[in-house]
């Protein structure tokens, strides 16, 4: 008869021990003794080099840059703040050519801070020679409000990849996954003329797309990255048949615009930038908030937490104290499928928009780089994902205020942080051990 898995007494605690011997505390110990990591020196002496060679020797001698702090509806009104665009450009560039130095002869790995610092005066440097001499006011509120919305799917996708993969299932059709939700949620809410309840079919649409990863990857043992393509295959095919035959040819009753309402939180709302951005939402950003908290919390400081990282590092070890490695597997997989599934809401019934063909647009590949730059933990994800969502926001917000650069480098610019992301700032990253390899009971 199979016994409850006992956190401090069974052998599934040792990859935990594992992981916290290789986690983020151990690693930048280890990197005290190490050279500094060249990819991040690299990323930063090429922003260093577009700060001098464009922002500072390039922005207008006499040129000002305006920003804009608040709107309506808050307690007070913060005054919009003018600044000299040519000293600011100099300002931030000796700052960041600070951080710089720090990074690239730094023996260990820099404070968390250092970046904060060398990006926050990227990103404002950017603003302020994009804006200088036009007439434009940067809208910060709007920037951040923004950022945060295009994050949402983001930051669901990323936490369906850390239930599945952190249980030992490569979870690549996180695309899928968001496209048939917002698919489920906009046609069910359609033809309810309610949008909530296209926010309970979405969860069940990406769960549904998660029972195939399942029973492909986990009961037949399918190579699951394959499985992963076939069914982000799969879902494009299917919604985009439906939508150029069904929904097209019947928008009022198949795919007619239904929206979440805004559920402002009484005071916290009317707070200045922050109370719209965080507190001025609709319930797919409430939940969100609920959901990091409590997947955090129950990954790490729960009995069910332990038993799925320990049949993502050792299944085998999982098996002998009593844990049934693939039901845990199948459970794990299916909620992720929902979570990622409620992600795909958002750009249906969470943005008021109708379904159109692909329009998960990649965000789910997004969602797994910010997964992996984040290092399979849910705080580190998000911070990737808000990353992501903030970059493609600020390349609509130098769209609208006439930035001089080029159209296309401003839809290229989430990618192109993607890849530098991943490739020169996140390093060397250890997945789950038994990430990928299926479990079959009685072998080692």
């Amino acid at each position: 008869m199979s016994t409850p898995m006992a956190p401090a007494t069974t052998p599934a605690a040792t990859p935990g021990d594992a992981e916290r011997r290789t986690g983020p505390a151990a690693q930048g110990m280890a990197h005290t003794s190490r050279k500094p990591r060249w990819g991040v020196a690299a990323v930063y002496l090429l922003g260093l080099l577009l700060m001098w060679g464009v922002y500072v020797l390039r922005s207008p001698a006499d040129a000002e840059t305006t920003f804009r702090f608040t709107g309506s509806d808050v307690l007070f009104q913060i005054p919009e703040v003018t600044v000299p665009s040519w000293l600011t450009a100099v300002l931030l560039g000796v700052l960041f050519a600070a951080t710089t130095a720090w990074v690239v002869w730094a023996k260990g790995r820099p404070p968390a801070w250092v970046h904060v610092v060398g990006g926050l005066a990227f990103i404002i440097a950017t603003l302020v020679w994009a804006a200088a001499g036009t007439g434009a006011v940067v809208p910060v509120t709007s920037l951040l409000a923004g950022a945060l919305a295009l994050s949402v799917p983001l930051i669901y996708g990323a936490m369906s990849g850390i239930l599945c993969e952190r249980s030992g299932v490569i979870n690549i059709a996180i695309e899928g996954q968001l496209l048939f939700g917002a698919f489920a949620a906009a046609v069910v809410a359609s033809l309810a003329a309610n949008a909530w309840f296209g926010l309970i079919a979405a969860p069940i649409a990406g769960a549904l797309v998660g029972a195939l990863l399942v029973l492909f990857a986990v009961v037949f043992r399918v190579d699951q990255i394959i499985v992963g393509v076939v069914l982000n295959t799969l879902v494009l095919g299917l919604t985009g048949f439906f939508f150029s035959t069904l929904l097209s040819q019947d928008r009022a009753t198949w795919n007619a615009r239904q929206s979440l309402p805004e559920l402002p939180i009484p005071f916290l709302s009317e707070i200045p930038v922050l109370g719209p951005v965080l507190f001025k939402q609709t319930i797919l950003v409430y939940l969100m908030y609920v959901l990091l908290v409590v997947l955090h919390v129950m990954l790490f400081r729960s009995a069910w937490g332990l038993r799925t990282r320990a049949i993502g590092e050792h299944p085998k070890a999982a098996d002998t104290v009593g844990v049934d490695v693939n039901r845990l597997r199948v459970v794990n997989t299916l909620i992720g499928g929902a979570v990622a599934g409620l992600g795909g809401a958002f750009f249906t019934i969470g943005a008021g928009l109708a379904f159109g063909r692909d329009m998960s647009a990649g965000n789910g590949f997004i969602a797994l780089a910010a997964m992996i730059l984040g290092r399979w933990s849910p705080k580190g994800a998000v911070v990737a994902a808000l990353l992501f969502g903030f970059t493609k926001n600020l390349g609509n917000v130098l769209s609208s205020i006439g930035s001089p650069l080029p159209t296309d480098l401003l839809l290229m610019l989430p990618y192109l942080v993607t890849i530098v992301a991943v490739a020169g700032l996140v390093g060397k990253v250890r997945a789950p051990a038994a990430e990928g390899k299926a479990y079959v009971k009685g072998r080692s």
